[in-house]
Formats: structure tokens, C-alpha cells, sequence
């Protein structure tokens, strides 16, 4: 059971250090092959986004690649969405969240193979 754990940390971390997100790895394999609740993945996501968040923060001010002036409202209506969600997901039944997550992550993966060539 350990070795799962260490093996999903690993892939999310490699994936989310790439810049794609870990969640997409984390949340459907810790449903997956640890059988847990569709709210305990998204809150252990949200942990784990935290951290490895802060280090690519602190990389990109340090190489000047953050403009502030976009930043500021986009963190702003991002915190507001946040706790929208958080709401949201606490009040959805598990099985209704995670059939909304699928089609979230199934409509941005055609998102990326559609429209990531013409960009």
C-alpha cells in the first residue's frame, strides 16, 4: 500500500514539476487505487498543490517572470473561485463531484489537443 502512495507522489510530482498539474495524476489515482472519497482526493491535492506552488512561485519572482499588475487579480478572483468551489464540493454527493471532475479533466484535455497546436 505504501509503495502505491510513494508511486503516485512521485508521478505527481513529476507531472505538476513539468507544469500540467499533479491533480490530474493525484486525484483520479488516489480515487482509483486507493479507493478514497472523491473529497479527501481534492483536499489532498489542495495540499499537495500548496507547496510545490509556493517553490514555482518563488523560482519565477526570482528569475522576474511574474508580472505583478496581471497577477494581483488573477489571484484575487482565484481565491473568490476557490472558496466558491470548496463550497461546492462540500455540498455535491461524492459520486455527482467526481462525474463533474471527469468532465472537467475529459473537456481540458480536448482543450489542450485542439486548440494547444493553433496557439
Amino acid at each position: 500500500m505504501e509503495i502505491i502512495l510513494i508511486l503516485i507522489g512521485t508521478a505527481a510530482g513529476i507531472v505538476s514539476g513539468m507544469g500540467i498539474g499533479g491533480g490530474t495524476i493525484l486525484i483520479p489515482a488516489l480515487v482509483l487505487f486507493m479507493n478514497s472519497p472523491q473529497q479527501t482526493a481534492q483536499s489532498a491535492n489542495l495540499l499537495f498543490f500548496i507547496p510545490t506552488a509556493v517553490v514555482a512561485l518563488i523560482i519565477h519572482i526570482k528569475n522576474r517572470h511574474v508580472d505583478f499588475k496581471t497577477a494581483v487579480p488573477i489571484i484575487v478572483f482565484g481565491l473568490i473561485g476557490a472558496w466558491a468551489g470548496s463550497k461546492l464540493a462540500l455540498n455535491l454527493p461524492g459520486n455527482q463531484l467526481k462525474k463533474w471532475f471527469g468532465v472537467f479533466l475529459f473537456a481540458m484535455g480536448l482543450y489542450e489537443l485542439l486548440c494547444r497546436k493553433k496557439r
